[in-house]
């Protein structure tokens, strides 16, 4: 078993040392005030009951190709005052193309700054389709197809 000695650091993990459980608490609780994930969506489909809009902040052509069932198309780009109040009331749930794609932070940026409730799918569209879940759009049978298997535990 590996021993740690004042003279190196005991891990890369606990160099820092972790926060205390109440400032922890603080952070999670924030972030979870602001994202939400595909399977949390998911649920909410599956149930009939999505207390929420969807929308997808991706280009029109992409939204056309697939996009979340009920998903409306309103590309970050385009989001200002006008659009922004035209939206149903009450919150918003936005994606975007995956992690590697910052229009979902752009969309829930634009938005905020026109008083609407936000929150991020984390994952985006991307984990949306890895994780099987139902595709709409001209190609959506295409896109189910790339689905990653799912792993029996």
């Amino acid at each position: 078993m590996p021993t740690t000695t004042d003279a190196a650091p005991s891990s890369p993990v606990t160099t820092v040392p972790a926060a205390r459980a109440a400032d922890a608490h603080a952070h999670f609780a924030a972030r979870l005030a602001v994202e939400t994930d595909c399977a949390d969506v998911a649920a909410d489909l599956a149930a009939g009951a999505v207390p929420y809009t969807i929308l997808d902040v991706r280009s029109e052509r992409s939204f056309a190709a697939g996009h979340l069932p009920g998903a409306r198309s309103v590309p970050s780009a385009t989001i200002d005052h006008d659009v922004a109040t035209s939206l149903p009331d009450g919150l918003l749930v936005v994606y975007c193309w995956g992690p590697g794609c910052n229009g979902a932070h752009k969309a829930g940026l634009a938005l905020t700054r026109h008083g609407r409730q936000v929150k991020e799918m984390l994952g985006g569209f991307e984990y949306w389709v890895r994780e099987g879940q139902p595709v709409e759009g001209e190609r959506a049978d295409e896109l189910a197809a790339l689905a990653e298997p799912r792993l029996v535990g």
